[in-house]
């Protein structure tokens, strides 16, 4: 049985119109008595809304590969392609599974076809003569949270464009003073080299420490910049991990010579790894060690008694803060002290050894705090991207 749906003009009054710019609002109605799809469509109609009506589900089908809908209001029964078949075939599209579908039928109510109705991936089932005020509640539920997706994502898209932007600068600031770094690292050696004077002599140290401090920070930058673009690669290549450990505790402990440092290894040390950004890694879990450990030695160890992995682990006396150590690998926020750092060294850790396909944990022991990274002893090609 077909029936018609009247609408009274009053219904229409105190319709909310929709923000100058935004996206406009589709609304599909399927229904093949053509005064059922004039009457929807009046009662509907809004600023800000588009109402596409179809007498058929071709139609419907039709519509729908050229709109996006925010819901679709079928009715049950209609010839060739009855509602329950076109939300079938709705569901069955990548395109419109995700269209929420109410259903208008003038058939008795039948609590087993209501139940199909919501098999067929229905949101609700609504009988003729239908109330236009309930109509419009629920109708105006989905406009507002399809208005609300698409201000949620218009905000997301700024905020990406924001943070390239963002990274983008940052790698342009970075490169670019990275040269006058080199030039003042390069002029103090000089300085230090012809110095008599002592007083000029303990400035200079002083500036070519501060140089080589903010060298690191830039090249951190640099590194934080690659990883977010996801730009940073591997260079793999055989190596060998204790020659690795040796370089970078002589440098830690020219930068620290009051601090003990010990190296310990065992088993085999070589594999097939990124050695520059393995070193990295042992530069900022150590000089990580020296800053925020408490004074006494600090220890590297490594481990190639196992046939597949490597394992490096560098440990100190005191102890993480409970609160930081959940969140000790997130960027610009792992520095316990201000002014000690930017809070990137252990992120860049993290990823570092994530992108040879191994892991780093951190956590508290009797005897202070413990780093530890393991990865396998031949890093595959497609693990070494970050």
């Amino acid at each position: 049985m077909t029936e018609t749906l009247s609408v009274d003009a009053s219904t229409q009054e105190g319709e909310a119109k929709g923000e100058q710019g935004r996206e406009r609002v589709h609304l599909l109605i399927v229904d093949d008595v053509p005064q059922n799809l004039v009457a929807m469509e009046a009662l509907l109609r809004r600023d800000g809304v588009d109402v596409l009506k179809a007498g058929s589900g071709a139609q419907a089908l039709e519509l729908l590969l050229e709109h996006d809908v925010a819901l679709a209001l079928l009715d049950v029964q209609m010839p060739e392609m009855d509602g329950f078949m076109l939300a079938e075939l709705m569901r069955g599209s990548q395109r419109t599974r995700h269209v929420p579908i109410i259903f208008l039928t003038a058939s008795p109510s039948d609590p087993l076809r209501s139940f199909k109705g919501y098999d067929s991936g229905a949101v609700d089932f609504l009988h003729k003569p239908i109330d236009p005020r309930v109509i419009q509640s629920k109708v105006n539920v989905f406009i507002e949270l399809r208005q609300q997706r698409q201000l949620l994502r218009a905000r997301n898209e700024k905020l990406e464009q924001a943070l390239k932007l963002n990274e983008t600068m940052i790698a342009v600031l970075t490169h670019d003073l990275r040269t006058p770094l080199t030039v003042i690292t390069l002029c103090t050696d000089k300085l230090r080299t012809e110095m008599d004077d002592p007083g000029l002599l303990s400035t200079t140290l002083l500036l070519d420490a501060s140089a080589h401090r903010m060298s690191r920070m830039v090249q951190q930058l640099l590194d934080f910049s690659k990883i977010r673009s996801d730009v940073l690669r591997m260079d793999l290549r055989e190596g060998d991990l204790a020659s690795i450990a040796a370089l970078v505790v002589s440098e830690v402990r020219q930068g620290h010579p009051d601090r003990q440092i010990d190296c310990i290894g065992k088993g085999v040390l070589r594999g097939v790894f990124d050695p520059d950004r393995l070193a990295q890694v042992l530069s900022n879990l150590i000089g990580n060690a020296v800053i925020h450990g408490e004074p006494g030695p600090v220890t590297v160890e490594l481990d190639g008694c196992q046939p597949d992995w490597l394992r490096m682990t560098v440990s100190n006396r005191g102890r993480i803060p409970d609160k930081l150590l959940p969140r000790i690998f997130e960027p610009f926020k792992g520095a316990e002290k201000p002014g000690s750092g930017l809070g990137l060294g252990l992120y860049i850790v993290d990823q570092f050894i994530r992108a040879h396909g191994g892991e780093v944990t951190a956590g508290n022991t009797a005897t202070g705090a413990r780093f530890e990274a393991v990865l396998p002893r031949r890093c595959a090609a497609g693990e070494a991207a970050v």
